[in-house]
């Protein structure tokens, strides 16, 4: 059986905390895993940054409600839905995602959760450490073949998994750096290159 493992942000939606920087002013906030490929280190700066300006949960929700998938990822991903099974995989955080997830049609996600007290983040808890490859090696000992697709350093171990891996409007450094995954930057080639795979 077929199966497609997709990223969320970057992929489907616009990255959440580049928007929260946008709308903050406040640039360290700008960093992802395009940026710096050890995940810990990047929530860490995150959370320190929003203690310093004594921002939470709140603020960050309030972005994401004015926030909407990227153009042509709905019907993208219906397209995909309707014709195999479809998981996304994400470091975001089920905290963050409802209302993205809504807009597309509730797709199945998997991610992490933050621990929040007072509407303050004071953690976070990760599904699994390094869960989108481990989600992957999964599905593949339970018979599916699946191809991935995603945009960042944290995407590369499970485009590695899976049967086939895409990036999708990856960055510069990130394509120099991983040279064996094709790369596509708009959803009517990812949806050919995923056909073309299943159809081999």
């Amino acid at each position: 059986m077929e199966l497609v493992c997709l990223d969320l942000e970057g992929v489907l939606v616009p990255e959440i905390w580049i928007d929260f920087a946008n709308v903050t002013g406040i640039d360290a906030l700008k960093a992802t895993t395009r940026d710096i490929s050890d995940y810990d280190e990047l929530m860490k700066m995150r959370l320190s940054v929003l203690d310093e300006h004594n921002l939470g949960i709140n603020e960050i929700q309030e972005v994401i409600s004015s926030m909407a998938p990227m153009d042509g990822a709905k019907a993208f991903l219906d397209d995909i839905r309707s014709r195999y099974q479809c998981i996304i995989l994400s470091d975001t955080f089920s905290d963050f995602a409802r209302p993205l997830m809504k807009q597309l049609d509730w797709p199945t996600l998997f991610c992490h959760q933050l621990v929040i007290n007072n509407g303050k983040i004071t953690n976070y808890q990760l599904r699994l450490k390094d869960h989108k490859r481990k989600a992957v090696e999964a599905f593949k000992a339970l018979n599916f073949n699946t191809v991935a697709a995603g945009d960042s350093y944290n995407d590369t171990s499970m485009l590695n998994q899976a049967d086939q891996g895409i990036l999708f409007c990856p960055p510069q450094n990130v394509i120099d750096e991983f040279p064996q995954f094709p790369v596509v930057k708009k959803y009517a080639d990812l949806t050919e290159l995923i056909n073309k795979h299943f159809l081999l």
